[in-house]
């Protein structure tokens, strides 16, 4: 499941440094901004068959890849 979210969030960033790098704090860093979350989003759900939205996720929970793997674990024990 990380092994999909890290290839995902790598596709919309454009880098392989979130891999290596489990807390880089993405918006701190101009890695991601609120479109690529968007494009995020919408492939996680395609990806896990989740609905993930704007208004579900908490910027918070996004900071970093770590916290996004986080969150999609605990929203895929939520439908489990």
């Amino acid at each position: 499941m990380s092994e999909i979210v890290l290839t995902e969030l790598e596709k919309v960033t454009e880098t392989d440094e979130v891999r290596r790098n489990l807390d880089l704090m993405l918006f701190d860093e101009k890695i991601l901004d609120s479109f690529g979350s968007m494009e995020l989003m919408v492939a996680l759900s395609e990806q896990f068959g989740l609905e993930i939205t704007p208004g579900q996720v908490e910027r918070e929970q996004w900071t970093s890849p770590r916290k996004i793997i986080a969150y999609v674990q605990e929203r895929l024990k939520e439908i489990h």
